[in-house]
Order: structure tokens, then C-alpha cells, then sequence
């Protein structure tokens, strides 16, 4: 962890999830930690939380200005981008404006932010993913489609941006805000049946991915690679 001693780490989609869990370890590491989303409150109260000095700013990276606002005058030594993207449903009961907005909220808002923040050579630019893009469920075609295209994304930035490197976590089930959609009761059973099927005998915790995300940034030799963190869902 000492490698992230004194380093600028941003994490979009720091204000929860697996975004809060990131910034608190790269903050315990020694990182100067900036969370960046689109809700302030959320966000101060995510950076209180975090403690370390952590700071918040807000981007929409679904805007092109905005995105472009934010990297204008920065520098960054890893940058990690995290957002959920819904998108769930059969296709034919999906709106074409419903299935642009997934698209462009997480896969779309990945490419701006990649096109417009300045990295250290020495960096790091980390995305979160998917399992659902290697092994789909009913009604996951869309989300399915983002988190392969997040994965070719990270292959070819990792070519162009080098020597800053560029790489994917690409999570299983895991316990954030994500489900709070769903009814507790549907959430848990949802929980339980998953670790009662998969190998690891559990759900993931947003802890479990941030200490991916920490090898990531921390790891020199490691570029282009797409990380899956699924509790073995791959295998069964």
C-alpha cells in the first residue's frame, strides 16, 4: 500500500458502492483521495466518511462539457471510473432512449473520461466492469453488450495510452446500492440463492473489489488485463 504514499487517486463514483470502498483504501494507503459524481451532498458526505482530507468534486459523465470541465487543470496518478448501469429487460420491451442512456451512461462515460484525463505516465486508468459480458442471464443482453465493449475499451487504451496503464475489475454479485432497487426480501433471496450456487460460497463486498482495484493501480506490470471477480460464477 505504501506505493499509493502520497499519490492523487480519483475514483468516479466514489460516493458509493464499490467507488466509497476504493477511496477508503487508497486513502488508508496514503493516497490523496478526490471522489467526483453528480450529487454533492452524497459526495461530501461519502468524503466525511472517508476521512484522510478526501475531497469531492461533481461530473456528470454523461456530458461532454462537464467531463472536459473537470480533467481541464488536473493531473492524476490513477483514476478509477465506477458506475452502474442498469439496463436490464428483454430487448423488444426496451426504448431505444432507455438502451442509449445505459450506453451512454457507463460505457460512453468510461470513453470521455479516458479521452480527457491527463494521467501520470506512471499511472493508472482502472474501469469496472462486468461478468455478465462473458456469461449472460435472461434478459442481460444490453449490459452484457456494455461490459464486452468496456472490455475491448481497456485492450486498446492500454495499446494507445501506454505507458499508463489501463485496466478492467470485472465484478460478480456484489452487496451495494446497486440492488436497493429491489425489495429486501427479493434482494436477500437474490443474495442467498447466489451464495449458496457459487464456489465461494458467498456474494462479493465492495471491500472484496477494492482490493483489486489496489492491486491494480499498485502493480506496474500490470496493463490490458480484465480482472474477473465473480466468486467462481464462471464456473458453474
Amino acid at each position: 500500500m505504501t506505493a499509493l504514499a502520497g499519490k492523487h487517486v480519483l475514483v468516479i463514483g466514489g460516493s458509493s458502492g464499490i467507488g466509497l470502498a476504493a477511496a477508503k483504501a487508497a486513502a488508508k494507503g496514503g493516497a490523496h483521495v478526490t471522489i467526483a459524481a453528480r450529487t454533492l451532498a452524497r459526495l461530501e458526505s461519502a468524503a466525511a466518511e472517508i476521512g484522510h482530507e478526501a475531497k469531492a468534486r461533481t461530473i456528470d459523465t454523461s456530458d461532454d462539457e462537464s467531463v472536459e470541465t473537470f480533467f481541464r487543470n488536473s493531473v492524476w496518478d490513477h483514476v478509477i471510473a465506477s458506475a452502474g448501469a442498469g439496463g436490464r429487460g428483454k430487448l423488444p420491451d426496451m426504448t431505444m432512449e432507455a438502451a442509449q442512456g445505459v450506453m451512454n451512461t457507463k460505457f460512453w462515460g468510461y470513453f470521455r473520461i479516458a479521452r480527457a484525463a491527463k494521467i501520470s505516465p506512471t499511472g493508472s486508468l482502472t474501469f469496472i466492469g462486468g461478468y455478465l459480458g462473458l456469461r449472460p442471464g435472461p434478459s442481460t443482453a444490453l449490459i452484457a453488450s456494455v461490459n464486452m465493449a468496456i472490455e475491448g475499451l481497456t485492450r486498446g487504451l492500454a495499446v494507445d495510452l501506454a505507458p499508463t496503464r489501463v485496466n478492467t475489475v470485472s465484478p460478480g454479485i456484489i452487496d451495494t446500492p446497486l440492488w436497493d432497487q429491489m425489495s429486501a426480501a427479493a434482494r436477500e433471496a437474490m443474495y442467498q440463492k447466489a451464495a449458496e450456487t457459487l464456489p465461494a460460497r458467498r456474494i462479493g463486498q465492495p471491500e472484496d473489489v477494492a482490493q483489486a482495484l489496489i492491486f491494480l493501480m499498485t502493480n506496474p506490470f500490470a496493463t490490458g488485463m480484465v480482472m474477473q471477480l465473480e466468486g467462481g460464477a464462471l464456473l458453474v
